[in-house]
């Protein structure tokens, strides 16, 4: 089975630890501007990831909890393989099948009523026909 990836923003993580137990790939860190709409970080860093697929999981619910809980309208995080993909925000996981856009919609549904911007949750663009 194919490995999942992502990026995971080290400032939306309340408990940075959980990154210990990931495999990070690459980082990047961004200036934020207006259009982040997180204007209580100065920046971004952007952990590109690799997770194995027994461990997608466990993953998912370790990141569920370890995001900000005081800007929990704010993020998310994810990472997908070539079947399935993880939608992950502090009280809420998707485990999304990527042929079916019916949960791609309820994922972005979701995001909206955080108020999280349209532009950052376009998940129907990872939909596999």
């Amino acid at each position: 089975m194919d490995k999942f990836t992502g990026t995971i923003i080290e400032e939306s993580l309340e408990d940075k630890s959980v990154l210990d137990g990931i495999k990070i790939t690459s980082t990047k860190v961004e200036s934020i501007t207006e259009k982040h709409k997180t204007p209580w970080v100065k920046q971004w860093t952007l952990h590109k990831v690799e997770i194995e697929p027994n461990e997608a999981q466990s993953i998912a619910r370790q990141l569920n909890k370890a995001l900000d809980s005081e800007h929990l309208h704010s993020w998310y995080a994810d990472f997908k393989n070539e079947n399935t993909h993880f939608i992950i925000f502090r009280d809420k996981v998707f485990k999304i099948d990527r042929t079916k856009e019916e949960e791609y919609a309820e994922a972005t549904k979701y995001g909206l009523t955080l108020g999280i911007p349209d532009y950052q949750i376009d998940f129907q663009k990872n939909t596999k026909k």
